[in-house]
């Protein structure tokens, strides 16, 4: 008898465009922390859709809210107001302490907005159009063109060259590689506060903090990419919030939707009185009702089950784990990141290990070809990390 599971997967390896090297398992539902694929099979989830299930799976009141959006209104287009944006709008300025809100589909589309709105105002400050851009080496910040230009990784960009141009690249962590690459015409500077495809490396606090006070000396904007580490991964609901650095300008995506493709980017009252105005960037589905349901009971249900104290909580009890098993096993050369977002460097490709946890009932994903990725949802428990932690350790030990 032919293998249900693998009819559907060599089905969908002849209509899907191959563009993914997927997990050969189809899931099929979730509950809580776990995902259980067509066969009833567990799997532990410690990826979370790439760190965006922050809430867990199966969440009633998540779910009710959506189901009570799609009875009522899904899609108006932006030549109307909705009341579910104007209520998400308003509750992300408060978790973000930015002052205006645009909603996008996707972190890749938040980040051409950002992108965007720092070359119109140095634009409106100059009116020059040879304006640049600092951005960082092994930063990923999206497949779109104007993401990928700054994403930090020759590999990703070179297929697709040219690129929009007028962009450079400083090492995090580096001021004087920065200082490098700074000229008259740099307008913007963009980072991940915590990288996350490039390696799971945190931001250090008094290089972050000397960009900024570079950036208000120069009028240049910084943009904050939070797309994977903000919505509380970090232990606050955005990371720079942990250095008191605030951007001018900042993406959000991911957890912000928890399942739901919904992105935003965000900024000062100084720029968006000096940048973006009608005409100059748009969306059709962006901040329809639906997705701004979604990020509307998602900030609702941050607050009311106190999503960011859980994270404080289980956040060091993971790294302690993760470094007594890096101690134990000689493959793990150590341990980086931030709240609950985490790698383990290896000696070996990381691919075998995710490969034998998986057949173990774990999901994990990689950053880079050596690096073990931990994205979990936010609501997970010292138990769930201890059954990580088990289930790593014999994957590890083959």
């Amino acid at each position: 008898m032919e293998d249900k599971m693998q009819v559907l997967i060599d089905g969908a390896e002849r209509d899907l465009l191959h563009t993914y090297n997927r997990y050969q398992i189809v899931l099929d539902k979730g509950e809580g922390v776990s995902l259980y694929d067509i066969n009833g099979k567990r799997y532990l989830d410690f990826a979370s859709g790439i760190g965006v299930f922050a809430l867990g799976y199966g969440v009633k009141e998540y779910n009710d809210a959506l189901k009570a959006q799609i009875d009522k209104l899904i899609h108006t287009s932006n030549l109307f107001y909705n009341l579910p944006a104007i209520d998400a709008a308003r509750k992300l300025k408060r978790a973000s302490g930015m002052d205006r809100v645009f909603f996008t589909n996707s972190g890749a589309e938040a980040v051409e907005g950002a992108l965007k709105a720092a070359r119109k105002y140095a634009f409106l400050g100059d009116g020059r159009t040879d304006h640049e851009i600092i951005a960082m080496e092994h930063s990923f910040h999206g497949r779109t063109f104007g993401a990928l230009s700054v994403t930090g990784k020759a590999a990703y960009r070179e297929p697709f060259e040219p690129m929009i141009g007028h962009v450079k690249f400083a090492q995090l962590n580096d001021l004087d590689s920065v200082m490098a690459q700074l000229s008259d015409k740099t307008c913007a500077i963009i980072l991940e506060t915590v990288q996350g495809e490039g390696g799971i490396y945190p931001v250090e606090e008094g290089f972050i903090k000397a960009i900024r006070q570079l950036c208000d000396e120069r009028d240049i904007l910084l943009i904050l990419d939070e797309i994977q580490c903000g919505m509380g991964r970090s232990g606050y609901m955005y990371a720079w919030q942990k250095y008191g650095v605030k951007p001018d300008i900042m993406t959000s995506a991911k957890a912000l939707g928890c399942g739901v493709p919904v992105g935003a980017f965000m900024m000062t009252e100084k720029v968006a009185s000096s940048s973006l105005v009608a005409g100059d960037h748009g969306t059709t589905y962006g901040g329809n009702p639906l997705a701004c349901a979604a990020v509307s009971k998602v900030l609702d249900l941050f607050e009311s089950e106190h999503i960011i104290d859980n994270v404080k909580l289980v956040a060091p009890y993971l790294e302690e784990k993760l470094d007594t098993l890096a101690a134990k096993h000689d493959c793990v050369k150590g341990r980086r990141g931030l709240g609950l977002m985490q790698g383990l460097v290896l000696d070996r490709p990381a691919a075998p290990v995710i490969k034998a946890a998986l057949d173990r009932g774990l999901i994990l994903i990689s950053a880079g070809s050596d690096i073990i990725r931990f994205v979990p949802p936010l609501v997970i428990s010292k138990d769930d990390v201890d059954e990580m932690i088990s289930i790593l350790d014999e994957s590890l030990s083959l």
